[in-house]
């Protein structure tokens, strides 16, 4: 029953609700782990339906909000910190991604942790309270504290329950993002102080009065923090071991949502804050955004492990997601908006399935396998489905997706805009050669004939809670392929606001 405190606090619960749940839920003892895991589920779906219920039908006010908290918290030398939570059209199908694949990611996992499974599902809920707060926080040191909140469960999701170097990887992982967050701390607080409040809006007033290369050095910090999430080329090293080395949830919950926040980072504060510096910097982003396409797509060519290989393609496609916002353009960015949410489907579809697959036949390699097809004709259909939909077939989410990135790009006026988009085409072009060259050796052909290869482990196609999982997944990929106004309606606006703060005064379409 939806209460009047949760109608006027409904950001607040759909933040700290599944913190609240998981914790809870520590409490219990590891053998009641199969009650664990679905009390977790449980409380994860709940979240979905509050979050669909009253977001989805809620009606914007005159700023796009369709729901909003804010009052002072407290003061911090002097300068005022405020509870500011927010849904509006930049991040609202975000959110309603991350509470719909949590409880997806619990189901499609359900038998795949050996080891305390109730922990782990627990962790996964406390992860979704750090990710939707990152999400909907609109003063910056709210953002800040709930963006490294979400490092410690996944850290622990890694390094608890991964493979054979997942302290290395998470180690690496947790590294990498604080590395970037501290010296991001140190700009976020010296603008901060030169504004007087973490209010985006304040904070890009104040930073118009700072000098260029000031503005330029701080923009570079904030920059540097987000590029390392999203992650772009050069820093993207930590994001294949975290991937091989994180158990299955870890991989669907850190390529579906996870990356995204570096790419929303820059959308929702880096480039409005600082206008000039993200103009003068558009050609390293643009430049750095093609060679984390083409670079992506060629290593992934190359990997022998398919869980490798997808997190490769991942890289590929998240600098296409910073093309589109590197563009400037109204239709670039709304393309990384949308593909943004394609990324979350498809990849998150590939790692469940990739899981599924390593769950029966405990090993990765693509040499192990061959003839799959034959032994598991569900799981076979889809995975190709979900495999067309990563390399941008028409139809299918991914190809609505990387048209508007491309031809924003191509239409961007700048003058590295036309030749930014023909280069990213070839990573299409590369990305259908990895995806299909893979499934070709993995599923057709006879079945592998060693007895001790992956394929002569397939005894069973998927069960009835698999098929579950996958179909709300497939029928997303063709709903967003055919009906991509759907997302991108409400995101218009605001990105055209956006980018009105960025372009001072013109946005190009």
């Amino acid at each position: 029953m939806i209460t009047p405190w949760m109608n006027s606090h409904l950001l607040t619960f759909l933040v700290f609700a599944p913190f609240a749940w998981g914790a809870l839920l520590l409490l219990f003892p590891e053998r009641q782990a199969p009650l664990v895991k679905l009390l977790a589920v449980l409380g994860a779906a709940g979240v979905l339906a509050v979050a669909a219920a009253q977001l989805l039908r809620g009606q914007p006010d005159a700023l796009g909000q369709v729901a909003v908290e804010r009052f002072h918290w407290f003061s911090a030398v002097g300068i005022p910190v405020e509870y500011h939570l927010s849904a509006d059209g930049l991040n609202l199908w975000l959110v309603i991604l991350t509470v719909f694949l949590v409880p997806l990611t619990m189901l499609g996992t359900w038998n795949s942790l050996p080891n305390r499974p109730g922990t782990a599902f627990a962790l996964l809920l406390m992860l979704e309270s750090g990710m939707l707060g990152a999400l909907v926080a609109q003063d910056l040191l709210l953002f800040y504290l709930f963006w490294e909140a979400m490092l410690l469960p996944m850290y622990f999701l890694i390094g608890v329950w991964g493979g054979a170097e997942r302290r290395y990887a998470a180690t690496k992982f947790l590294l990498f993002t604080l590395s970037g967050s501290l010296l991001w701390l140190v700009a976020l607080l010296y603008t901060a102080g030169k504004a007087g409040s973490f209010a985006p809006g304040v904070m890009a007033q104040a930073v118009q009065a700072l000098p260029g290369k000031t503005q330029g050095t701080l923009f570079i910090a904030f920059a540097l923090a987000f590029a390392i999430k999203v992650p772009l080329f050069p820093l993207h090293t930590w994001l294949p071991d975290a991937h091989t080395e994180a158990p299955t949830a870890g991989s669907v919950i850190l390529a579906g949502v996870l990356l995204k926040l570096g790419s929303y980072g820059f959308l929702r504060f880096a480039f409005p804050i600082f206008p000039d510096a993200a103009r003068h910097f558009s050609l390293l982003l643009a430049g750095l955004s093609v060679a984390a396409i083409i670079y992506g797509a060629l290593v992934a060519m190359v990997q022998t492990d398919i869980k490798k290989l997808v997190a490769y393609s991942s890289v590929s496609h998240m600098g296409f997601v910073m093309l589109g916002i590197a563009s400037m353009t109204v239709i670039g960015t709304q393309g990384a908006m949308l593909q943004m949410l394609n990324h979350g489907i498809s990849t998150g579809a590939l790692f469940i399935l990739v899981g599924m697959l390593y769950d029966r036949a405990h090993t990765r390699r693509i040499a192990d396998f061959g003839g799959v097809a034959l032994k598991m004709p569900v799981f076979t259909a889809f995975f190709m489905i979900v495999t067309l939909s990563s390399i941008g077939l028409p139809l299918t989410n991914g190809f609505a997706g990387e048209f508007l990135i491309l031809n924003g790009t191509y239409l961007s006026g700048f003058h590295w805009g036309k030749a930014a988009a023909v280069v990213a085409t070839l990573g299409v072009l590369l990305s259908a050669a990895y995806m299909l060259w893979m499934v070709k050796r993995v599923f057709w052909g006879p079945a592998n004939p060693d007895p001790e290869s992956g394929t002569a482990h397939l005894h069973a196609d998927l069960n009835l809670r698999e098929v579950a999982v996958l179909l709300p997944l497939v029928v997303l990929i063709f709903w967003m392929g055919i009906h991509p106004e759907t997302f991108l309606g409400q995101s218009e606006a605001h990105v055209s606001r956006a980018l009105l703060q960025t372009a001072g005064g013109e946005v190009k379409r």
